[in-house]
């Protein structure tokens, strides 16, 4: 009783199949007179309803895959797998036909389908009827697969037997020969068609045009929103006046060494060009606005070019906690950790990755964890300077104050500390001691040394601040001067602003903080510093140059 089933709804799903065929090969073509290959389903006596649901889909999958177009049955890779079946799937491109089959084809094979449903539902009553009926059904069933004649797919169709089947009195058929490339029908109106559907018939393909423009769209636009995004990440430098001096030039209210001085435009330190007059050039830098001599500036082409040389490129984290690697690559080993809005000095500039300098040593960042940004030195206001003289000698004389008043319980804290280090550490110790006192420098300076040396030996440990049970860099300077009644941030890059700038190492003195990249350390003397390093080696006497140096701070 399947058999029968099934064969009668593979023929009806042959006939949409067909239909489906050729608004496949119309689109192909461009056009909507292109007549379709046939398409069978081969069945046998113990076929079942879920067979034929595979055949169906087997047909679909190689008609969607023979023809390029996109599937939209099942995935692309399973159509593939299920068409590359040719014993159940077979198309045959025959010549053109020119037979006709009416709707009203479809509609008696329905009414017979359920007829023979009927039968088979009375089939307990009458167990006679029931076997003669099966009998007849898989007959049907076995003329209605012979019927389409099918080769294979490396040859074309040579013959085609015809088909008949009665239903409620009426007879259809349909012949076909592929070396005459004509047909017959009983229609007066003969057309190219395919097994079951006009070639004329097609399907509204309209969404599908419009999901492909709309994707040809959106791929324009992410690549214009891509190039938009690189032009806006390139700095623009033009327009710029830069101080090459040995120290500084004056800005002056006029253009004439007669107009009153009011600021101070330091050596490749960067204003923003106005105008030119008389061989002086009008600029804004910071809060000064006033003339320079052109002699002692550069602009144009050429202070493009020195803008990178003089500015500096820092590497904001964007992230919690970010992994620096070896090598620009996830793949590579991990270097070390930065907090969030740490910046860091860039080295360089990739592809994806910004090499930048850590204390671990120079490695590589992702360029979508970080934000860049290029910062110049201005001109000092008269205003400004008076200010920040100001400033450095009040804070001088804070810390000394604040410094005399812990002088005493620091001294009892230094002794006990002491007592205990080893003896491999003390003899570091000493030595750091005794090159800070023999330097030049306030007292005050050489008994922050005094004091941050005991704890060499101690560990390291990321984003702490503990003297003796761990601390990082900037929580080490932080915690020696927080003993001398000083309070500072807990940031390497933080406290390259605090206290002020001594000029270099060549002016450092014991105490004074030294800055580099990603990492702070307090200068011993003798160009030294002593400095909570790294996991492996923990609180250190180093040299002072082995990497870098930003700026040295003092804070007495």
């Amino acid at each position: 009783r399947y058999s029968v089933k099934a064969a009668a709804c593979a023929l009806v799903g042959t006939l949409s199949l067909s239909g489906y065929q050729t608004t496949l090969e119309a689109k192909l073509n461009h056009s909507s007179d292109v007549p379709a290959a046939g398409v069978a389903v081969v069945l046998d006596d113990s076929s079942t309803i879920q067979d034929l649901q595979v055949e169906v889909v087997q047909n679909i999958a190689y008609l969607e895959s023979a023809s390029g177009l996109q599937p939209n049955i099942v995935l692309a890779s399973e159509k593939v797998a299920l068409a590359e079946a040719p014993s159940s799937v077979v198309m045959s491109n025959t010549k053109k036909a020119t037979a006709k089959v009416s709707t009203e084809f479809v509609q008696e094979l329905s009414e017979a389908i359920s007829e023979i449903e009927t039968e088979f539902l009375s089939a307990d009553e009458e167990d006679a009827e029931n076997a003669e009926a099966e009998t007849s059904a898989v007959d049907t069933a076995e003329s209605e697969e012979e019927s389409f004649g099918w080769g294979t797919l490396d040859q074309e169709l040579t013959t085609q037997e015809t088909s008949e089947s009665e239903t409620d009195s009426t007879e259809y058929s349909s012949e076909s020969s592929p070396e005459e490339g004509t047909a017959e029908s009983s229609t007066e109106d003969d057309f190219e068609t395919s097994a079951g559907f006009s070639a004329l018939d097609t399907y509204d393909d309209t969404e599908e045009e419009t999901e492909s423009e709309t994707e040809l769209e959106s791929e324009s636009e992410t690549e214009s929103e891509t190039e938009t995004e690189t032009q806006e990440d390139a700095q623009d430098f033009s327009g710029l006046v830069i101080a090459r001096v040995t120290n500084y030039v004056n800005v002056r209210s006029l253009p004439s060494e007669e107009g009153e001085i009011v600021g101070k435009l330091y050596d490749k330190s960067v204003g923003e060009f106005i105008e030119e007059k008389d061989g002086w050039y009008k600029i804004v830098s910071g809060n000064c606005t006033g003339y320079v001599k052109g002699e002692y500036c550069v602009v144009g082409e050429e202070a493009e070019a020195l803008a990178k040389e003089v500015g500096t490129t820092y590497a904001i984290v964007n992230t919690t906690t970010l992994k620096v690697r070896q090598e620009a690559s996830t793949e590579s080993s991990v270097l070390g950790l930065v907090p969030i809005e740490e910046e860091l000095v860039v080295v360089e500039e990739l592809d994806g990755w910004v090499k930048i300098a850590i204390e671990e040593g120079d490695g590589y960042v992702s360029r979508d964890y970080v934000n860049l940004r290029t910062d110049f030195v201005h001109a000092e206001s008269r205003e400004e300077e008076e200010a920040r003289l100001a400033k450095e000698a009040r804070a001088r004389e804070e810390a000394r104050a604040a410094a005399a008043a812990t002088e005493a319980s620091r001294a009892q804290r230094q002794a006990e500390a002491q007592e205990q280090k080893s003896e491999a550490n003390q003899v570091t110790i000493d030595a750091a001691r005794t090159t800070a006192a023999s330097s030049a420098g306030s007292e005050m300076g050489k008994a922050v040394i005094n004091y941050a040396t005991q704890f060499v030996g101690n560990p390291y440990v990321y984003g702490g601040s503990s003297l003796t049970n761990g601390t990082d860099c900037s929580g080490f300077v932080m915690s020696v001067y927080s003993n001398f009644g000083v309070s500072l941030p807990h940031s390497s890059s933080a406290l390259r602003s605090k206290g002020y700038d001594v000029g270099g190492l060549e002016n450092a003195q014991p105490g004074d903080i030294v800055c580099y990249s990603g990492h702070v350390g307090l200068y011993v003397g003798n160009g030294q510093i002593v400095h909570a390093s790294t996991s492996r080696t923990g609180i250190i006497v180093s040299s002072a140059t082995y990497r870098n140096i930003l700026t040295v701070r003092r804070i007495f």
